[in-house]
């Protein structure tokens, strides 16, 4: 099965170690992106992935060619034109520092992009599973157009879609996410996300619950995605759940509900090296295990010890193998392998 993602490469650009970013002298480079590590993650699993994307035609732009080839991405559908690529400055968080982002991305290639620049016949030809975040659409109004359009045109050719709703408050508000989110749901199959954000994006939350990024209950989570369900009618919905202990330490899971049972990971506790990419590395996870036909405990299992080992690791991409996410999920101990 061949998996298609489309969304926006960027650079991430991080001070060493856990320096602020006033404290600079010079950053470390990181290309990357949500869709951008669902492609190479399943890629380096073995499932060939193509990434849509639309890049300047600089040398930044070839880096970014480079860098998704060299994970064994397809590159064949990326567009090249545009202004320029997109930048993420990100600092660490350390203990009681909470890390934060800085994004420097208007007028980014993507965000210029329309529609009917995308050749979809092309692009979904012989394509078995379309993915995409809810970062996407909050770029511009013709990239909201276009994921839209994209979605139902992979629903008319009975391609599984997946969306992970991953809000960003810094480039949309609860209004116009929901404005434009709710209706992608008609075309949505798999739903990735959280608790918080499908109160946010598609305003539903648990029964009895005001505060839905507060700590849920296992019934609480049932009864939610028994309304998402009710709702949208999505064949699967996938959580992770984060406890945030501190910047350096989180607790990590996930959960994965198939409208009759909800099956639920093991729980890491994780000292985070780098959290970026956590949540797009339990979305290629799951994927990975729906479309290989794993059990659905065992999908689940494998999208939570796969997104947890992104974290121990500096970077966009989630640098491991298939191997590795299988021992992970057999021994938790870290020993070291002679």
């Amino acid at each position: 099965m061949k998996v298609v993602t489309m969304g926006e490469m960027m650079i991430r650009l991080m001070p060493p170690g856990h320096l602020r970013i006033e404290q600079a002298s010079g950053f470390e480079a990181y290309w990357g992106g949500d869709e951008a590590i669902v492609s190479a993650s399943l890629a380096r699993f073995g499932l060939p992935s193509a990434y849509v994307t639309r890049l300047p035609e600089n040398l930044l732009g070839d880096i970014a060619v480079a860098k998704l080839r060299g994970q064994g991405v397809d590159t064949s559908l990326i567009l090249r034109g545009g202004p320029r690529m997109g930048i993420n400055f990100y600092e660490n968080g350390a203990s009681a520092r909470a890390p934060q982002v800085i994004y420097d991305r208007s007028h980014s290639a993507i965000s210029e992009a329309h529609a009917n620049d995308f050749d979809f016949e092309r692009i979904f030809d012989g394509v078995g599973w379309f993915h995409v975040s809810g970062i996407t659409p909050a770029l511009s109004e013709s990239m909201a157009e276009a994921v839209y359009t994209a979605l139902s045109e992979a629903r008319k050719r009975n391609i599984t879609t997946s969306v992970d709703l991953n809000y960003r408050s810094k480039l949309w508000n609860p209004d116009k996410a929901r404005l434009v989110m709710i209706p992608m749901m008609e075309h949505t199959d798999i739903l990735i996300g959280s608790a918080s954000h499908t109160d946010i994006m598609l305003d539903i939350k648990p029964d009895g619950v005001s505060d839905s990024s507060a700590p849920l209950t296992p019934e609480r989570y049932d009864s939610l995605f028994a309304k998402l369900r009710g709702r949208f009618g999505f064949k699967l919905i996938a959580f992770t759940q984060r406890e945030n202990i501190s910047a350096s330490d989180n607790g990590w899971s996930g959960m994965l509900y198939d409208g009759v049972n909800t099956y639920r990971s093991r729980h890491y506790e994780l000292h985070l090296v780098d959290r970026g990419g956590g949540g797009a590395s339990f979305s290629a996870g799951i994927i990975f295990g729906v479309g290989t036909n794993m059990t659905y405990r065992d999908t689940v299992e494998f999208a939570a010890a796969a997104s947890a080992l992104k974290q121990t690791i500096t970077g966009d991409f989630n640098l491991v193998s298939l191997s590795e996410v299988r021992h992970l999920m057999d021994d938790v101990s870290g020993r070291v392998r002679r």
